[in-house]
């Protein structure tokens, strides 16, 4: 059913005066409601309370066990403390390696293949990492776009501070019947040799017929030629099993189908609880070379790990900031990315600010510097951005079917560049299915999903624009509530304090 609702009278004029104020009345979204008394968990609005560490949780802080000076390293902004680092890495007993107040030269890419460590500065004002040169330089890594065009593989991954797991856990089955997205329950050939509270993770595949593509991208994908393997990866706690039946923790995100070849393992990735928080990773102030000409100074990269964090950290004069491609369930909580770099042509001082994994959060960020790619999904799920602002924020949805991933309760700035996206030719449009926008105040009226952009089955709610609303409930959800006035503010915290209450129904 198709509701077209005309704008208010003066809209447009009188939501710029009152973008971060209070002074108008609160408005709720018709898919939510006030207090999620209107959701429907198996419809289009996800359930994102999982995203970040352990599944919603607080990171820890962990004592600390050791410093780096004990090691060696100097901190004095001269001596190369490289070795220092690394041997500091390999030996530190589980907890915190505290990286006292001083400045750091680091020559080398510093590999983290272990889990409960955690790389503790005393504040990023005090504690310096400085990368003199790029990782192109120290370890060439030469690669070409899908158009064939030559650059460097640290132009979209990589980073000094590497963490580097994969997954190990056994098998326990495979998928014996369809379930579809909002179900908790699945069916397996077997009875699975999994316990209330063991945590699982449901792969599934694309056959070579488009089929998992078309589901992902609701019909609308446009053309998908290059897009080689389409894989999804769920990961949910088990709360009971009956027979060959299990009941999940969680709503599932996509359909679940046995032609996709859907199949179950125990979660356990090699490296967790890795940790690196209150320090600043800084680049040399050379230009901005541009697109694909990047020399890879980049920060951080999670390459197959689970349930870590970055915590108050700075990043300063990158090419590029986290990576976390691969990765499950991690928080990036207070980062700051700044720039006394020349830019390039574009006004642009870096290539991809955060890449997003699934079911990863972002939050309390301060982008004070312009990246091509401010905050980049691609290929994933689940992922959610929250509670952070920008000059002039890129939502860089990079083809390849990211799907359900939110984004809420942001300060896009002016607002001009919502919609810069990447990613090359016949890699599907750039969004897949259940993108949801929630809340992003803006300087300048931004427009609802461009032609495009994405499949119908998206959604858009309190921003300011001047774009008439469309309630779909079959397609395209353009909801454009004035932000100051949308009531929950934030869907994530909303959702997460609903699946809270729900397990401490006396609290």
């Amino acid at each position: 059913m198709l509701t077209v609702v005309s704008p208010r009278f003066f809209r447009s004029t009188v939501l710029a005066l009152l973008v971060g104020m209070n002074s108008l009345p609160a408005e709720s979204s018709k898919l939510f409601g006030t207090r999620g008394e209107l959701w429907d968990r198996g419809g289009r609005l996800t359930d994102f309370s999982f995203a970040g560490y352990r599944q919603g949780e607080p990171p820890p802080r962990p004592p600390v066990r050791a410093s780096v000076r004990d090691f060696g390293a100097k901190g004095d902004g001269v001596t190369d403390d490289t070795e220092a680092f690394r041997r500091a890495i390999a030996e530190t007993p589980d907890g915190a390696l505290l990286i006292p107040a001083g400045k750091y030269v680091l020559t080398d890419i510093l590999d983290i293949t272990r889990s409960h460590l955690v790389l503790r500065g005393e504040g990023p004002d005090k504690t310096l990492l400085f990368f003199p040169k790029g990782m192109e330089q120290i370890r060439p890594s030469r690669s070409a776009t899908t158009s064939g065009q030559p650059t460097t593989a640290y132009s979209w991954s990589g980073g000094f501070f590497w963490v580097r797991g994969k997954q190990k856990g056994p098998g326990v089955g495979r998928l014996a019947a369809r379930s579809p997205r909002g179900s908790r329950v699945i069916e397996l050939d077997c009875e699975p040799k999994v316990q209330p509270g063991d945590r699982i993770e449901i792969t599934q595949e694309d056959p070579g017929d488009g089929s998992l593509l078309d589901h992902l991208y609701q019909g609308q994908s446009d053309s998908t030629a290059k897009i080689e393997k389409t894989r999804t990866r769920f990961v949910s706690r088990v709360e009971a099993v009956e027979g060959t039946k299990v009941l999940l923790e969680r709503t599932l995100r996509t359909d679940l189908d046995p032609r996709w070849n859907a199949w179950v393992r125990i979660f356990a990735p090699s490296v967790t609880e890795v940790g690196i928080e209150d320090l600043t990773f800084e680049f040399p102030v050379v230009p901005y070379r541009g697109h694909f000409q990047e020399d890879g100074y980049n920060a951080i990269a999670f390459s197959g790990a689970a349930d870590c964090w970055v915590r108050n950290v700075r990043v300063v004069n990158a090419d590029s900031g986290p990576f976390l491609n691969g990765s499950m369930f991690v928080t990036l909580d207070g980062l700051r990315f700044e720039a006394a770099r020349p830019p390039d042509r574009n006004g642009d001082t870096g290539h991809h600010g955060v890449t997003l994994g699934d079911d990863n959060l972002l939050t309390n960020f301060d982008f004070r510097c312009r990246f091509i790619h401010d905050i980049s999904v691609e290929g994933t799920g689940g992922g959610v951005v929250s509670r952070g602002r920008g000059v002039d924020l890129s939502f860089d949805h990079h083809k390849r079917y990211p799907h359900a991933n939110l984004f809420t309760d942001i300060d896009l700035g002016e607002g001009l560049r919502l919609y810069r996206c990447g990613g090359g030719k016949e890699l599907g449009r750039h969004s897949a299915a259940w993108t949801t926008f929630w809340n992003l105040r803006s300087r300048q009226p931004v427009a609802k999903f461009p032609p495009g952009f994405g499949p119908d089955l998206m959604n858009a709610v309190g921003l300011n624009s001047r774009d008439e609303a469309v309630l779909d409930e079959d397609g395209l959800w353009f909801e454009p509530i004035p932000p100051s006035a949308l009531e929950p503010p934030n869907l994530h915290e909303a959702q997460r304090a609903l699946r809270r209450a729900a397990k401490n129904p006396k609290q």
